[in-house]
């Protein structure tokens, strides 16, 4: 139940925050479109997100969260993790700056790497200067992510999950301020160099707001001359392959701004668009389970007890997927329908729509896969063997680049979504396959059971979308209480059918139901 309790907080704030990146896009999209300009602002505001997840999210939450929760659960307790914190950071931070400044000085070469050769000038000068304003947030925001780390060792998940929510209120304000520009005389370059200042705004906010919750918990931040120890050592050695490993969808982002940057039109912010559907059920599900359960498995390993840490694995599969197939068959079916009520209008017009909602279609047949490699490699994680995930997501890329090199221009954009969600399926294939052949972790066959019947119900409630989708369209580019009379009609009725069909066959635990209803009702 503490592993629904904390998943629950985390996905529940993290919802709040996908929602109001839905106002943002919703926004975004009317008031600037889908063109070279949007394209810039995207590829700018992806680097330091990109780099942010890849080596302070994945990379040190893997290796600093079990080292830290064994300093504070242990003999030393509350003094020792102070000590090994301060540490930490004192490495961290130089190592932040110097990156930082490398990349501001070679920026044009890195726009350079990712851009179609012959891109013109100004759209080159552009994308630079956007990028140069924004990449800074990658200090401030992995600074938060490490106060974060440290506030998830203690089970202190809500302020991590609920900053990203000030960035979106912060680039929403932006947005309908620079409309406002727009309408008075101002350019859309004018209006992207605008929101790439918010962003680096937010991310001084955003470490403010953790910063605070941090100091609550009793932990006093210093900065001391910076030392190697054998600790800080062994944190390197285990979040540098960690940083691959778990970030295969992170350097998939990147190597998706190479190849789409080659083909002609806003293949970057039709992407874009579409990924904001793929990622509110990943942040919701995969984000918050894997930041969840890291900590839990992390004690049964340490502790030698492998049948709870089985269990642990086995609820988090189960509620994963329980969350994760109706969303990705409900996306697939209703994807177009959903793009043109949320994004269709001002500037961005159905033909942009079209596209998009094929993206989102290819795009999300990765969805559950997307999620088991974030349920699944915590498994690696809590037993500090983060090379194994690396050598996984190497042959998922692997197989992303050799589909894009001979299939890019006969496919366009919905063939660079189809290959990442091809990967992300072969990732989960081998970090599985190696989880059972070294006896870690295999899934027990009333799970095995249970995800049949989840399946059942995601195929029932297909067939119920796929009847009632037809019915709806004259209300997709209605008027807003058209759209949101469609989007809820056809969220509730995927919904009721999904959890009612399931609930009857039995692809929901009824007696871990039952548990946590008492649970409720006693608290």
């Amino acid at each position: 139940m503490n592993l629904y309790r904390a998943t629950g907080t985390i996905g529940g704030l993290t919802l709040v925050s996908r929602i109001a990146g839905f106002a943002r896009e919703m926004i975004f999209a009317r008031v600037l479109g889908a063109n070279a300009v949007t394209d810039a602002f995207f590829q700018a505001f992806i680097l330091p997100n990109v780099f942010r997840r890849l080596f302070a999210e994945g990379a040190f939450s893997a290796a600093f969260v079990p080292m830290f929760s064994r300093r504070l659960n242990g003999e030393g307790g509350l003094e020792s993790a102070r000590s090994f914190s301060t540490d930490v950071l004192s490495v961290f931070l130089p190592i932040l700056i110097v990156v930082a400044v490398l990349f501001e000085l070679a920026m044009p070469g890195v726009i350079w790497l990712l851009s179609d050769k012959d891109v013109a000038p100004e759209q080159f000068a552009l994308a630079t200067d956007l990028a140069r304003i924004t990449f800074p947030y990658i200090v401030l925001i992995s600074l938060t992510t490490l106060f974060t780390g440290m506030l998830n060792s203690v089970s202190r998940f809500a302020p991590g999950a609920s900053f990203p929510i000030i960035l979106n209120i912060m680039l929403i304000g932006a947005l309908l301020f620079g409309e406002r520009w727009i309408d008075a005389g101002a350019t859309i370059e004018e209006v992207a160099y605008l929101l790439s200042w918010t962003v680096a705004a937010a991310g001084l906010v955003q470490l403010g707001w953790v910063i605070y919750w941090v100091r609550v918990e009793g932990f006093s931040l210093k900065i001391r001359k910076p030392v190697l120890t054998p600790e800080v050592k062994r944190l390197g050695i285990i979040a540098l392959p960690a940083a691959i490993g778990g970030g295969a969808y992170q350097i998939n982002t990147l190597l998706q701004l190479y190849f789409l940057n080659q083909l002609e039109g806003s293949m970057i912010s039709y992407m874009n668009y579409a990924d904001r559907l793929n990622q509110l059920p990943l942040g919701i599900i995969g984000i918050a389970l894997g930041t969840a359960i890291l900590p839990a498995l992390s004690k049964h390993i340490g502790g030698g007890e492998k049948e709870n840490a089985d269990r642990v694995q086995s609820n988090a599969i189960e509620l994963a997927m329980l969350l994760t197939i109706p969303a990705a068959v409900a996306l697939a079916i209703c994807g177009s329908a959903f793009v043109t009520m949320i994004f269709q209008g001002g500037r961005f017009e159905a033909e942009d729509a079209a596209i998009v909602g094929n993206v989102v279609v290819a795009l999300v047949c990765g969805l559950p896969a997307y999620v088991l490699v974030k349920v699944l490699v915590p498994g690696f994680y809590a037993r500090s063997d983060t090379k194994t995930p690396l050598y996984a997501a190497l042959g998922s890329l692997a197989f992303f680049i050799i589909f894009n090199i001979a299939f890019l221009q006969r496919f366009g954009v919905v063939g660079v979504a189809a290959a990442s969600a091809i990967g992300a399926w072969l990732n989960v294939a081998i970090l599985y396959a190696i989880l059972v052949a070294r006896d870690y972790y295999s899934m027990p066959a009333v799970l095995v059971g249970r995800l049949a019947r989840q399946l059942l119900a995601a195929a029932a409630m297909g067939a119920a979308l796929w009847f009632l989708a037809d019915l709806l369209t004259e209300y997709y580019d209605a008027g807003i209480f058209a759209r949101l009379f469609a989007l809820l009609g056809l969220s509730v009725a995927g919904a009721i059918v999904y959890f009612g069909v399931g609930y009857a066959v039995g692809a929901i635990d009824r007696g871990k139901l039952v548990l946590l209803f008492k649970r409720k009702a006693q608290s």
